[in-house]
């Protein structure tokens, strides 16, 4: 069966599980609380990716990779980062509006990123790679804008629904994405294991790094208690789903070797973060 048919339906269904959480005052917070807000799409926008394609001159990432592993970055947050935010004793608020703001602002600089990424990537196997803005852009606004609207206007106009089909995709939205990257895992099991060396390092550098930048991020704008953990939640966790999605369509990429970084870095990232909020947990005892 084409990998289509599972990605992207499992990639709408989280997105529209995502609008069931949020409401139009989440989009607000940025105007009574700025700071965190802006550190932490500081964090999410501009950190991520400079550090992802540093990783990658690093790491010696031929394109193929190169090309994924800058995807992943580029797409921030996720409905899973609001659920490790609440296991940390975060701010889930915050959580929430960084999620709600960059899932819309990266439909603008996810383009324009990798647009540039793949004109400096050159030539794999004879091949120019190739980026259809256009329908990277259709495919965002389809699998993630109106799904993610939608989720928001049955919130405001059919909130008890809303609520009993949250409390439903709440419970399957993480095995949803394990199952679409374990999927892919054994897919590209052969390609997967051929690079899990090199791929496995500069994916946990990533999340290692983007975590500890977090941290620092929060500490020099003095922030503190539950807004730090959310910022270092925010900040390390990436939307894996999307990125195996743009990688995979047909629409878009159409090459499931470009999804390869951001499944290891599904399945490494859950870890990392399940330890991490094992620990603040037990600190916070």
């Amino acid at each position: 069966m084409n990998s289509v048919f599972i990605v992207l339906p499992i990639l709408t269904l989280l997105m529209f599980d995502l609008g069931l959480t949020l409401q139009v005052k989440d989009f607000k917070l940025f105007l009574t609380k700025p700071k965190p807000v802006i550190v932490g799409l500081i964090g999410q926008l501009v950190c991520l990716p400079l550090v992802a394609f540093a990783l990658t001159y690093v790491f010696s990432l031929p394109p193929i990779f190169t090309v994924g592993f800058m995807l992943i970055a580029c797409c921030p947050g996720g409905s899973s980062s609001n659920v490790f935010s609440l296991l940390a004793k975060g701010d889930v608020a915050l959580s929430v509006s960084l999620t709600a703001l960059s899932s819309v602002i990266t439909l603008f600089t996810l383009p324009v990123i990798m647009e540039w990424v793949v004109s400096q990537s050159g030539i794999l196997d004879g091949t120019q790679i190739q980026l259809p803005v256009g329908k990277l852009v259709m495919q965002n606004v389809f699998t993630m804008l109106v799904p993610i609207c939608l989720g928001i206007t049955m919130r405001r106009y059919a909130h008890e629904k809303a609520a009993k089909i949250e409390a439903v995709l709440s419970k399957i939205a993480f095995p949803c994405l394990v199952i679409l990257a374990g999927t892919f895992f054994v897919q590209e099991f052969d390609s997967i294991r051929d690079h899990i060396g090199e791929m496995g390092l500069a994916v946990l550098a990533l999340i290692l790094v983007c975590i500890a930048i977090g941290a620092a991020l929060s500490y020099v704008f003095r922030l503190k208690g539950a807004q730090r953990r959310t910022i270092v939640i925010e900040v390390g966790m990436q939307n894996a789903a999307q990125a195996i999605a743009l990688a995979s369509s047909p629409f878009v990429f159409n090459d499931v070797r470009i999804s390869i970084p951001a499944i290891i870095y599904a399945l490494l990232m859950n870890v990392v973060l399940l330890i991490y909020t094992y620990v603040i947990r037990k600190i916070s005892l």
